[in-house]
């Protein structure tokens, strides 16, 4: 039995220095990743990044290019029109739809995240890449498509020029958000993507709730749903926080990070439609400026509610936590059993 053993072992070396290749050399091994049964080549892994990332972007506008995508009415258009004469652009842009222009393009950019997440391509980074060139792609175009259209209807002066501007720097914002977002979603480590999900959370109720408005009206949609828009993000907070665990103890400052933005962020949402919306302080930035505090110091005091919300996420990712937990330590029982037998290694 053993010269059949040693046989088969200098055979096999024979075999190995034969065909040129060595077994401590990693250069001259070949390469089986091509011929794996679904393997990809990196031009091919990215290719398809790519084109997840422009699926994901085009489903983050989705709901605004259902609508029939006609820009909305301008008080500074050059002409009069009604809502059917007005053309179509890729983006609601509107000072009335700043927050709803943040929310289709972070939702787009984090949608492709996600899709990278459950896809768990080989080359990781390269794949991010791919997709984040792909959400580019579609949202860049679609600001181009959108602010031509909106310079050549508005009507010439000061005021359009700094409305233009405005809406370009708040658009642009929306887009680096987008960028930030996936990166941080698409993360390998867990305490950067539930922070991305802190992150989101609110941007996506604001998505969901734009969705609807679109579809049904916004008198039609029903209040239950409204109610449940407005425990949405201490919900996925709360699920977030809870994935992340509290080990290492360096991520308890995902913890507070996360409870800072819910309790942040959608008081400047309140704040900035508040602002925007109204047509008498436009242009008068220091106006602007006492408004939004004046808004901001209320929604982020106890009158925001915002406490409430902060509770409940709080909640949910401390039971979370400790369920997962329980749940870990009884899979890790059945091992070290094992192991004090002598029956795994």
């Amino acid at each position: 039995m053993e010269d059949r053993a040693e046989d088969k072992t200098g055979s096999t070396t024979g075999s190995m220095q034969d065909s040129g290749t060595s077994v401590t050399d990693p250069t001259s091994r070949p390469d089986r990743t091509a011929h794996r049964p679904g393997g990809r080549t990196p031009a091919a892994e990215a290719g398809l990044a790519v084109l997840l990332g422009i699926a994901a972007a085009l489903v983050g506008i989705a709901p605004w290019l259902l609508t029939g995508a006609r820009l909305p009415l301008q008080n500074l258009w050059a002409t009069d029109a009604l809502p059917p004469d007005m053309p179509v652009t890729f983006l609601p842009l509107s000072q009335y739809r700043g927050t709803t222009i943040v929310a289709l393009l972070t939702v787009g950019a984090s949608a492709a995240a996600l899709a990278l997440r459950v896809w768990k391509p080989g080359r990781r980074g390269l794949a991010t890449a791919g997709a984040l060139c792909g959400v580019l792609l579609v949202h860049v175009g679609a600001t181009i498509q959108s602010f031509s259209v909106l310079n050549d209807g508005l009507a010439p002066g000061p005021s359009s020029a700094l409305y233009f501007a405005g809406l370009l720097g708040g658009t642009i914002a929306a887009i680096a958000a987008g960028v930030l977002a996936l990166l941080m979603l698409a993360a390998r480590s867990r305490a950067v993507a539930a922070l991305g999900v802190g992150f989101m959370a609110v941007p996506f109720a604001s998505w969901l709730a734009a969705a609807a408005t679109f579809t049904a009206g916004a008198d039609a949609v029903p209040a239950a749903l409204s109610m449940a828009w407005r425990w949405l993000p201490a919900v996925l907070v709360g699920l977030a926080l809870a994935w992340c665990g509290f080990r290492p103890p360096a991520r308890l400052l995902v913890w507070g990070a996360d409870l800072v933005l819910l309790w942040l962020v959608p008081a400047l949402f309140t704040s900035v439609n508040y602002v925007l919306g109204t047509r008498v302080y436009l242009g008068d930035f220091q106006e602007m400026a006492l408004l939004s505090r004046q808004i901001l110091a209320t929604t982020l005091g106890p009158a925001g509610g915002a406490g409430p919300s902060v509770l409940v996420a709080l909640g949910i990712g401390i039971a979370g936590a400790l369920l997962l937990g329980v749940r870990d330590r009884k899979n890790l029982r059945p091992a070290n059993a094992q192991d004090d037998d002598g029956t795994a290694a």
